[in-house]
Parts: C-alpha cells; sequence; structure tokens
C-alpha cells in the first residue's frame, strides 16, 4: 500500500497506472482473497485513483462492478458495501452525472444513519457530501442547512480546530455566498483564514489559497469580481490507509474507509 503515490499526485501518473492495472489483475486471479473477510482497502483506491487521473467514465464502471459485487459477497448493509456505494456517487458527481450521485448519497446517508449512527465519521462524512450534491445540484438552501448541521456536528464530535471542522466552516462560508448572504460569507471567510494560519500556518497551501479567495470575495462583495471558489469543497476522500486523510471533504470528507 505504500507504493501509491500521495494524494494529488499528478507527477505519478505511470505509478498510478500500473498499480492500478496490477490491482485489477490480481483481483481477478485471487478473488475473493480480496473481498474476505472484508474488502481490501486497494479495491476502493482504484476508485480513487481513476478519478484523480481524470478518467470519469471508468471510474464509474469500476465503482458500479465494485458495489455490485461488494452487494453480492459482503452484505447490502456490511460497511464496505456502504463505502462502494459511496464511491460510487463520487464517480457519477466527477462523471457530471448530478441527479444519479444526489439520489445515490441521500440513500447511503439514510443507510448509515441506520447501521452506523448518526455521530459515526462515516456518516457525518455522508452528511457532508450530501451537502456537496445539493449544492452542485442547484439546491441552494438545502445545501446551506446541511452545512450548517455539518459543521454543528464536527464542532461537538472532533472540536472547532480538527481539519475537518476548519473544511466545513469554509464550505459554508461558500454556501452562504451562493445565498446572497455577503456579509455573513465574509464574516466566516476571515475567521477560516485566521484558523487555518493558527492551525495549519501562514504558508501552507491552503491557507494560502483561502487566503486568495478571500480577497476575491471581497472584490466580488465590491462588484469588482465575480465568484468566489472553494480550496476544500471536495468529497470525501476514498478508502484508506491508502489514502491520508485531506483537508477537505473529500467530497466529498474522510471516514473509516472513504473520499
Amino acid at each position: 500500500m505504500s507504493l501509491w503515490p500521495p494524494h494529488h499526485d499528478h507527477q505519478a501518473r505511470e505509478l498510478s497506472a500500473m498499480l492500478r492495472a496490477n490491482t485489477v489483475h490480481l483481483d481477478q486471479v485471487t478473488r475473493p482473497a480480496l473481498w474476505s473477510p472484508a474488502t481490501h482497502a486497494c479495491i476502493h483506491k482504484v476508485s480513487v485513483s481513476l478519478t484523480e487521473a481524470g478518467l470519469y467514465h471508468q471510474a464509474v464502471d469500476y465503482s458500479e462492478e465494485t458495489a455490485r459485487h461488494s452487494h453480492a459477497v459482503l452484505d447490502p448493509d456490511h460497511p464496505d458495501t456502504l463505502t462502494a456505494r459511496s464511491n460510487l456517487a463520487s464517480s457519477y458527481r466527477e462523471a457530471g452525472r448530478v441527479q444519479d450521485a444526489l439520489d445515490l448519497r441521500e440513500r447511503v446517508l439514510a443507510d448509515r444513519e441506520r447501521i452506523l449512527g448518526p455521530d459515526h465519521p462515516d456518516t457525518l462524512s455522508a452528511r457532508h457530501n450530501l451537502a456537496a450534491s445539493y449544492s452542485d445540484a442547484g439546491r441552494v438552501q438545502d445545501a446551506l442547512d446541511w452545512r450548517e448541521r455539518v459543521l454543528a456536528d464536527y464542532e461537538r464530535i472532533l472540536g472547532p480546530d480538527h481539519p475537518d471542522t476548519l473544511a466545513a466552516r469554509n464550505n459554508l462560508a461558500i454556501s452562504y455566498s451562493d445565498a446572497g448572504r455577503v456579509q455573513d460569507a465574509l464574516s466566516l471567510s476571515e475567521r477560516v483564514l485566521a484558523d487555518y494560519e493558527r492551525v495549519l500556518g501562514p504558508d501552507h497551501p491552503v491557507t494560502l489559497t483561502t487566503r486568495n479567495n478571500l480577497a476575491r470575495a471581497r472584490d466580488a462583495a465590491a462588484g469588482a469580481q465575480p465568484g468566489v471558489e472553494s480550496p476544500t469543497a471536495t468529497d470525501e476522500p476514498m478508502p484508506g490507509p491508502c489514502t491520508p486523510a485531506q483537508p477537505h471533504h473529500t467530497g466529498e470528507l474522510g471516514g473509516s474507509t472513504e473520499s
């Protein structure tokens, strides 16, 4: 597992492609070894690697097959099956299938709340991801409502300075901006920048991006520039131990074995 390049390492495309091919071949010749008693993390790692490589349709095909097989050989309610379904939703999102991603994420969240409980890390990640899909679908108020809940959950469970909490705070600022609540967005963005500078340091890439986005937000509020993009409004990272925790959500937030 240590051979896999770091998250978003675009300089190691050939290595990633080789590891994907090796994983698929190993699964073919040893099945069901990588699926018993649970799914090996590298099965899920292929999904995120395909997405990171921009091979979105291949990621969808692979993730659909992984979800089907996990459903058949493990159990519909097995945590690894829920992970496979969550990864499939992320693949749908990256392939531009916004409604498919949203529909699946609603089901994944309901299942995780039922099976794992409302405060399990994977459930929190599912809540975060659903908010991202509502935003993708233009459901601004739904995204804002969910992001307020996600932030409250992370502050309560992880603490105010956890990287996931900082990312959730940043994403809520984006939803405020989308909803036209410009002053709320600016105030929260200023807090986010101060938090990142204190927790990550002034020269961390996320801090630098946040500082740039805050400047753009101020210009936008004055009517000088359009839009602000998020450095962290992403899906939860796909399964680790293969994947290190990211300052998200993952897009899509991290959970037990997921982005």
